[in-house]
């Protein structure tokens, strides 16, 4: 089961240690994870302590030094940037035989590494991220768009889907160049954009979330584990585990979390998102699609 980022144990860790620690803390998530590569005297400097405080938050997540650290960070910057091909290339998939046995025992490691999974992404989904989420994408008051990436694409829409059955001002993205700018110029504080993106990250999600930021609307960010670029300029980010019996990183664990939010945005809307949905049916059925 994959282990949490630097980012994760570096928010664990806020609530234990000295105002000053937590500032270095701050500066290091602001910045993550390229303020992890600055020098100590730079992190002390940008923090406003000195480079003994710098040296102290470091011991007190587990590492003898900075130099540690940086290594640590700079492995898993190698599994945030890994492909499919070097996952293949690393490992001995598809080296197999196969046969009877090694069909039982993929279906084996199949229920393994998909329960475990999704089981480790709900008990470690932030609670309060979660609520956010729900609170954004269930105010009638706001617009919803929508957009993913080279697959997750098929999220946003899935997750979209829903959303339009259960309230209004729900869209996704659109595709060509003049009716996405538009939909950017025009955005407001009430707006919210739902982002999907995973490792092999697409920059100009980055670009997006700065766009609505600026625009002092929300980002609601689904990731993995080791956090989209993007996430420096949402206002909830959902991460999820990725582990899977292949060299592609599996979305089954995301399809749970959007389950889990869908599930919350119906409660909170409750009686309206009844009539609504109510109301969809009746529609569909006057137009002969059901």
């Amino acid at each position: 089961m994959a282990p949490g980022t630097l980012a994760d144990e570096i928010r664990r860790k806020l609530g234990d240690v000295s105002p000053a620690e937590r500032k270095v803390a701050r500066v290091l998530l602001a910045g993550y994870p390229s303020a992890g590569f600055e020098t100590m005297a730079v992190l002390a400097e940008r923090a406003a302590v000195s480079t003994p405080t710098v040296l102290r938050f470091v011991n007190r997540l587990g590492y003898r030094g900075f130099p540690d650290f940086q290594a640590a960070l700079r492995a898993e910057l190698d599994e945030r940037n890994a492909s499919p091909l070097s996952l293949y290339e690393a490992t001995d998939y598809g080296r197999s035989k196969g046969g009877p046995d090694e069909d039982l025992s993929l279906l084996q490691r199949g229920s393994d590494v998909f329960s475990a999974a999704v089981a480790q992404t709900l008990a470690e989904l932030p609670p309060h991220d979660l609520e956010h989420a729900i609170r954004l994408l269930s105010d009638s008051k706001r617009r919803i768009t929508l957009a993913g990436g080279r697959f997750t694409h098929l999220f946003a829409q899935y997750l979209g889907l829903h959303l339009m059955q259960l309230r209004n001002d729900v869209r996704f993205l659109p595709e060509r160049s003049v009716e996405r700018t538009a939909v950017f110029a025009a955005l407001h504080r009430r707006d919210v954009l739902v982002l999907f993106d995973y490792r092999r990250y697409e920059q100009d999600k980055v670009a997006m979330a700065e766009l609505v930021q600026a625009q002092g609307g929300k980002v609601i960010l689904f990731t993995d584990m080791w956090l989209s670029p993007a996430s420096a300029h949402a206002d909830v980010v959902l991460p999820s585990q990725v582990a899977a019996p292949s060299p592609y990183d599996s979305l089954v664990p995301t399809l749970a979390v959007i389950e889990t939010v869908v599930a919350g945005v119906l409660t909170a809307l409750g009686e309206d998102a009844h009539q609504r949905m109510r109301h969809g049916e009746e529609t569909a059925r006057r137009m002969g699609l059901y």
